[in-house]
């Protein structure tokens, strides 16, 4: 399944815990496009959210991020992979 690395703009001043919360939004809802959201990383000084994700399509990922009240247009399929 391909992985997506996804940007929101705007969340400065943003806790942990209202992180949380969307993330949480999130996870609620992928299973309706075949989406798991794997984990979120948050900068509130810059207003910057990172969102690890796998899914079948940038479309389903960004259509789970549109139903849970915060879209993105920012997202990049991770085809190579390191460890």
């Amino acid at each position: 399944m391909p992985k997506f690395m996804d940007v929101h703009s705007g969340f400065v001043g943003v806790t942990e815990e209202q992180l949380r919360a969307a993330h949480e939004r999130d996870l609620a809802i992928e299973e309706a496009e075949g989406v798991h959201f794997e984990r979120a990383w948050l900068d509130p000084d810059s207003g910057k959210v990172f969102c690890l994700s796998s899914g079948p399509s940038k479309e389903a990922v960004l259509r789970v991020h549109e139903k849970a009240g915060h879209p993105t247009t920012e997202i990049y399929e991770l085809p190579v992979e390191v460890e």
